[in-house]
């Protein structure tokens, strides 16, 4: 907690399991434009001193909110703000997008480093290391995500296992999860930095799936982590038009007419 025991700091290898619990949350970048445009978490909303006033108006209060910075300190200030609002849940980050860039561009792990219980697992799925390509094109981190195994996929985040990776369908490693339907092992993917609107070889992507295959928790995640609803297959499809069941259509109507509003 801060000083003033108000709002959570979080330490950038904390961040990821925070999403998960929240998958809800308002996730605000208080960098600049260019810094927010080279790299930012899936799902976060450029945060500044023209709009903040109609984000603390507009939110419910009880929504979880993460915010960061570049290096941990406006991020606090901007905590303190949504607190002073009422909101019931605030979060920052701890030294910032640097620390975070820190934690996810370390140096990847060699066979050597690796876990007994990771070098296990390779070995008895066939796999010769984490990026490895095994059969259908997979790699070992689409294997445990389709597994829903989520020790084993943030052992293999954590070696340096490639984000963008995909197999011989053209899915990355964030369609097998949700395939496992574990929404927690989504949020833990996204916020990794696999791409989130990857479209495969027929232009689907992983909220279509999810959308198909009656998957309304997986569906819920996606949107919350900014998942595109307007995206059309090679068929002009979108995942609305795929949903598969009632509460699945009514996510998928409510974000496409948001985002549809928002794209005028």
């Amino acid at each position: 907690m801060s000083a003033s025991n108000r709002f959570q700091r979080l330490r950038a290898a904390d961040v990821s399991d925070w999403l998960a619990r929240h998958p809800r949350a308002l996730i605000l970048d208080a960098r600049d434009e260019g810094a927010h445009g080279r790299g930012h978490l899936n799902g976060a909303f450029r945060l500044d001193g023209r709009h903040h006033e109609r984000l603390l108006m507009r939110e419910a209060q009880d929504r979880a909110v993460f915010i960061y910075c570049y290096h941990g300190n406006a991020s606090q200030t901007y905590a303190d703000m949504f607190i002073d609002f009422g909101f019931e849940n605030v979060a920052d980050l701890i030294g910032g997008w640097e620390a975070w860039q820190a934690l996810n561009q370390a140096a990847p792990a060699s066979a050597a480093g690796l876990s007994d219980e990771l070098l296990s697992w390779l070995l008895a799925h066939g796999f010769e290391g984490v990026d490895a390509v095994g059969a259908h094109g997979n790699t070992p981190l689409m294997e445990a995500a389709w597994r829903g195994e989520i020790g084993i996929v943030q052992a293999l985040l954590a070696a340096g296992a490639r984000r963008d990776a995909i197999n011989g369908d053209g899915n990355n490693a964030l369609w097998l999860g949700c395939v496992s339907n574990q929404p927690e092992l989504v949020v833990l993917l996204a916020q990794a930095g696999v791409p989130i609107d990857h479209v495969n070889a027929t232009g689907a992507t992983s909220l279509m799936y999810a959308a198909s295959s009656s998957k309304p928790a997986i569906v819920r995640v996606l949107l919350a982590l900014g998942a595109n609803p307007l995206i059309q297959t090679q068929d002009d499809f979108t995942a609305l038009d795929m949903a598969a069941d009632l509460e699945c259509l009514q996510l998928l109507r409510a974000a496409t007419k948001v985002a549809t509003k928002a794209a005028a």
